[in-house]
């Protein structure tokens, strides 16, 4: 069955970087597009970052354009997103899923925590 497993997150100051990481199992890895997302208590699960199956182009929110990397690996079945110039509302649990802006499965990892604070 389809399975992602999130890693990296953690707790850093204002401009501060992390690089989180995603492996992903039970379907064909390099045939999908792959996003991630956030979701933070209280409030809907939100589309941060999308990459298309081959990784041509990609697209992100306007809030971290400029910010954020989204970055894959076909041959690990692994997705990235490295993160610079964070900011307190990057605050969230990052997942990562199947398709652009909507998520191809149902199925959710545990994500992995991002906290922003001096």
């Amino acid at each position: 069955q389809v399975r992602f497993v999130e890693s990296g997150g953690g707790l850093v100051q204002p401009g501060g970087s992390l690089r989180l990481s995603c492996v992903a199992s039970g379907f064909t890895f390099s045939n999908n597009a792959m996003s991630w997302y956030r979701q933070t208590p209280g409030k809907e699960r939100e589309w941060v970052a999308g990459i298309p199956s081959l990784g041509s182009w990609r697209n992100y929110i306007d809030s971290v354009k400029g910010r954020f990397t989204i970055s894959r690996d076909n041959a690990k079945n692994m997705v990235y997103l490295q993160m610079n110039s964070l900011k307190p509302e990057d605050t969230a649990v990052y997942y990562c899923n199947g398709g652009i802006k909507t998520a191809l499965w149902d199925y959710w990892g545990q994500g992995t925590q991002v906290t922003v604070s001096s």
